[in-house]
């Protein structure tokens, strides 16, 4: 495996793990995102940029992020 590959793969993990944390800590809050994942567009540059969908969520789903997001920024 080349050393461009090697990050590549390395960083996809990284996002992987990443993504996996988040959907884990929103849980852990009652919150789930149906459409959180690893956009693989991101993969197709030279240089990966992985970067992590939020994807949409309803209303409800909304005012719950809002609410731990405002009670973790105090």
């Amino acid at each position: 495996m080349t050393t461009e590959r090697r990050a590549a793969a390395d960083k996809r993990a990284e996002a992987e793990t990443a993504c996996a944390e988040l959907a884990a800590a929103l849980q852990r809050n009652g919150i789930v995102l149906p459409s959180l994942g690893v956009d693989p567009v991101s993969y197709g540059y030279a240089q990966p940029r992985p970067l992590i969908e939020l994807g949409r969520c309803n209303l409800e789903t909304t005012h719950r992020l809002i609410a731990v997001l405002d009670r973790a920024a105090r």
